[in-house]
């Protein structure tokens, strides 16, 4: 489908970690600093926006997506057997705690996309890890207040996309893999944290590239990249494309607004294994000042952890 009326620009280079799959970026607004994950590498990273200094962790497990949590000096991440919750008050180590086990369909599954509602309710999606597969059987789940987890969604490949309009009261959601490639919206129960009456939102299909990771701007349009084409698309809530930014990479992976201002969108990307496909920009992380879009804060959150120590699975 031929993009028309469409405002094109174009990121930049920011940093050069050379992430192997890099996702999930989240802006620490006390810290100013970006957060995101490498997920086959079992690695956090921080990038500190003042100083221009980067770090990063080695976790004992994959970490699909992250979150910010309640307490100073640290994260809540869905990993591969579940919710932990990571200590960064420390350089030389990563704190590990789980807070709760999943229940996947099948073994070989991990979490992937997620994040918190307006309320602080963190949810991720579940995936079977070997993609090829293309099973059916990725679980959208919620972590409650007593640390618990809420089954919510099911019947997914690879979940992904998960956004939260400014009130809170539509969730947007879509499932990246090939044979998908579809995003729908929800009615979200901002008192019990439940979604209903979805709908399709984008049929990619039509547009260029694979929806995978999102981010949400103040005016309600939602920011998705375009994994396979080198695109991130901002779509208006009536389901309109009127933006889209170029990234000097095959495979931008998610996006999250950051800065002092949130007026930067900051994308992490993913190093193809194809040769045709590779550029020497593969693996960075990606930015763009936009000027005239704000994003909005991203909840931190809110849960008690459990009265008994839950072990951690050996992956």
């Amino acid at each position: 489908m031929a993009l028309t009326s469409v405002t094109r620009l174009q990121a930049e280079l920011a940093l050069q970690p050379r992430n192997n799959t890099g996702e999930s970026p989240v802006w620490h607004a006390t810290e100013q600093a970006l957060y995101w994950v490498d997920i086959p590498e079992k690695r956090l990273y921080r990038y500190r926006l003042q100083s221009g200094q980067s770090h990063s962790w080695s976790a004992p497990q994959m970490l699909g997506c992250i979150s910010l949590a309640s307490q100073p000096g640290q994260l809540l991440c869905g990993a591969e057997s579940g919710f932990y919750l990571l200590d960064v008050s420390r350089d030389e180590a990563l704190g590990f705690t789980a807070i709760a086990q999943a229940d996947h369909a099948l073994p070989g599954m991990r979490f992937n996309d997620g994040r918190c509602d307006r309320q602080g309710r963190f949810m991720a999606g579940s995936m079977f890890i070997d993609m090829l597969a293309g099973r059916a059987v990725g679980q959208i789940c919620q972590l409650q207040p007593d640390a618990s987890l809420r089954r919510l969604l099911g019947g997914f490949v690879t979940p992904n996309g998960m956004a939260f309009s400014p009130d809170g009261r539509r969730m947007y959601l879509t499932d990246s893999h090939k044979t998908v490639r579809q995003s729908w919206v929800y009615d979200y129960d901002t008192h019990t944290g439940t979604p209903s009456a979805p709908r399709p939102f984008i049929d990619m299909a039509g547009f260029a590239g694979r929806p995978d990771g999102a981010a949400m701007d103040s005016d309600g349009c939602y920011w998705i990249c375009g994994i396979d084409a080198g695109l991130v698309h901002r779509y208006t809530p009536q389901g309109v494309l009127d933006m889209t930014v170029a990234v000097p990479v095959k495979k931008p992976s998610m996006c999250a607004f950051g800065g002092a201002d949130l007026h930067t969108l900051y994308m992490t990307s993913i190093s193809p294994t194809v040769a045709a496909d590779q550029s020497e920009h593969d693996g960075g992380l990606f930015a763009i000042h936009l000027p005239q879009v704000q994003g909005l804060p991203e909840p931190a959150a809110r849960f008690s952890m459990p009265a008994t120590p839950v072990p951690i699975t050996p992956t």
